[in-house]
């Protein structure tokens, strides 16, 4: 009887080690997950911001397709199509209820 109790008392400081150094580790990448995300969500921003003023200098009709500074601002537009597709959600990040 007394050996059983000593080796479930064994077992039990063990899987209490076990599981504090879970906790631990699961903590610190829950915060590398944010701090990644608040980086995924600033690169996603500036997209946006990069996107907008795109937009209005377009609107603006400042370049012209026929001359080499309007072939370089043609070729901004397509880089920024592509840079689009790699804009967040609004809602990436944030905690679901």
């Amino acid at each position: 009887m007394l050996v059983t109790i000593i080796i479930l008392s064994i077992l039990l400081i063990v899987l209490l080690i076990a599981i504090r150094n879970m906790l631990i580790k699961i903590e610190r990448y829950e915060d590398a997950v944010q701090v990644q995300t608040k980086y995924l969500q600033n690169i996603s921003n500036i997209i946006y911001e990069g996107s907008k003023h795109l937009n209005t200098l377009d609107e603006k009709g400042l370049f012209q397709a026929d001359d080499e500074l309007g072939e370089f601002f043609n070729q901004m537009k397509e880089i920024q199509k592509e840079l689009n597709q790699y804009m967040l959600p609004e809602n990436y990040g944030k905690k679901e209820i």
